[in-house]
C-alpha cells in the first residue's frame, strides 16, 4: 500500500467556511495537516480555532521559510468576491499552491464530511423514482432587490422558478420604475414590503406564505438572486418520491459554536429581547435553545424548499416572534434599517429545524453562489 505524502495546509479565513474546511480536511484527508489559519488582520479574530493558531498573513509569512511557503497548500475559504485579492497577496508573500474554495467545492466537501459523520443527510443520496415522469408541483421564488448588482453567470432559470422583487414599497416611494422587473412583487396583496430594510428576504417568505400557498403546488422554495440550492430536476423528483418535508443548505460550521453568529450581526440587547419573546411565545423551543446553539451547526441564508404545509407551519411560528421583537426592541423596528431581524431569522430558522429533526424528513444540499 502506497503511503500518501504528508502535506502542510493553511486555511485563509477564520469564519464559517474556514471552520468547515478545517473539520472536513481533518476528517477526510489524513495526509493533510492543517497548521494554521491565515487572516488579513488579527484584530477581531480568535487567537485559535480548535487549538489551531490564527495568525495574520504577515505573521505567518515571517514564521515560514521560503521552501515551506512554496510547498504548503493554502485553501482560500472566504467569500468568493475576495478570492482574487487574497490570491494576489498570498502569491506576493511566497505561497504558490492556492486552492480557491468556491461554493461548488464547499458543497462537495461538506457533503462528504457530513456523510462521514452520519449527520445532515443529503438529498442526492436518495433513490430516484422508477417513473421518469414523476415531478413535483413546485414553485421556487427567486428573491431579488431592485438595487441588486447584475450577476453575469446565472444559470438558465426553469419555468418553475419565479422572480420575486423585494423592497417594492421603498422603490415606489422613491419613484423607481420597477415595471417588468419580476414575475411577482412583494408589495402586492397581503404584504410587509415596507419592512424590507429590516426583514430583507423575509418579506419574500411572508409574501409567499400569505399569497401563494393556495395554488396547486405541493412544494414551495425560496432562493436569493445569487444564492441557489444545488438542486437539479432529479433531486426534485427524489423529494417527491421520498416524501421529503424540507431541503435546506448544509449547515455551516461556526467556531466555537452557533451562538457566535449573532455576535457578528445583532446587538446583545436585541438578542436578549428575542430570548424573552421566545420564553413567552414558545417556551418549549426556548428550553432547547442553549442545547441547540451549543453545537457548531447553523443554517445560513434563509433559503429552502419545503412542502407547503411545512412552510406554512414554519412561517406561522416565525413571524409572531419577529413582530414582537420589532415592537419591543429599542429603537423599534420601524425606526431602523440595520437588518437585525433578518439576521435573527437565520438563528430562528436554525432553531426551528434543529428542533424538528426527528419529526420532519429534512434533507440537505449545497448552497451555490453566483457572482
Amino acid at each position: 500500500m502506497k503511503l500518501l505524502t504528508a502535506v502542510n495546509v493553511y486555511i485563509y479565513g477564520a469564519r464559517a467556511t474556514a471552520a468547515g474546511m478545517y473539520r472536513a480536511l481533518s476528517k477526510l484527508e489524513s495526509n493533510k495537516q492543517v497548521k494554521g489559519f491565515i487572516v488579513t488582520d488579527s484584530v477581531g479574530n480568535p487567537a485559535d480555532i480548535w487549538r489551531v493558531p490564527v495568525r495574520s498573513l504577515r505573521e505567518t509569512s515571517e514564521l515560514l521559510s521560503v521552501e515551506e511557503k512554496f510547498e504548503a497548500e493554502v485553501y482560500i475559504a472566504t467569500p468568493q468576491l475576495f478570492h482574487e485579492e487574497i490570491s494576489h497577496l498570498l502569491q506576493e508573500a511566497g505561497f504558490k499552491k492556492l486552492i480557491m474554495v468556491t461554493s461548488e467545492q464547499e458543497a462537495y466537501i461538506m457533503e462528504r464530511y457530513y456523510e462521514s459523520e452520519q449527520l445532515f443527510p443529503s438529498i442526492h443520496k436518495l433513490l430516484l423514482p422508477s417513473n421518469d415522469s414523476l415531478f413535483p408541483y413546485i414553485s421556487i421564488y427567486v428573491a431579488c432587490f431592485f438595487r441588486d448588482k447584475k450577476v453575469v453567470n446565472l444559470p438558465r432559470r426553469p419555468g418553475y422558478m419565479k422572480r420575486l422583487l423585494l423592497g417594492c414599497f421603498l422603490a415606489r416611494q422613491s419613484g423607481v420604475d420597477i415595471a417588468k422587473q419580476a414575475d411577482f412583487y412583494d408589495d402586492a396583496r397581503d404584504n410587509i414590503s415596507a419592512k424590507n430594510p429590516n426583514r430583507c428576504e423575509m418579506t419574500a417568505h411572508y409574501w409567499i406564505w400569505k399569497n401563494r400557498l393556495d395554488i396547486d403546488d405541493e412544494y414551495v422554495g425560496i432562493y436569493h438572486y445569487r444564492r441557489f440550492l444545488d438542486m437539479g430536476d432529479d433531486d426534485l423528483r427524489r423529494m417527491e418520491e421520498n416524501d421529503v418535508d424540507v431541503v435546506l443548505p448544509f449547515p455551516m460550521i461556526h467556531y466555537p459554536n452557533a451562538l457566535i453568529h449573532h455576535t457578528w450581526y445583532v446587538r446583545e440587547d436585541d438578542w436578549q429581547v428575542m430570548r424573552q419573546v421566545m420564553r413567552e411565545l414558545y417556551p418549549e423551543y426556548e428550553a432547547k435553545f442553549d442545547e441547540i446553539f451549543a453545537r457548531p451547526y447553523f443554517y445560513n441564508y434563509n433559503i429552502m424548499i419545503a412542502k407547503k404545509s411545512v412552510f406554512a407551519d414554519y412561517c406561522a411560528w416565525l413571524f409572531p416572534i419577529l413582530d414582537a421583537i420589532e415592537e419591543r426592541s429599542e429603537p423599534k423596528g420601524q425606526d431602523r434599517a440595520d437588518r437585525y431581524t433578518a439576521y435573527m431569522s437565520e438563528s430562528l430558522t436554525t432553531l426551528y429545524f434543529m428542533y424538528h429533526q426527528k419529526d420532519l424528513k429534512i434533507y440537505h444540499t449545497g448552497r451555490l453562489l453566483f457572482t
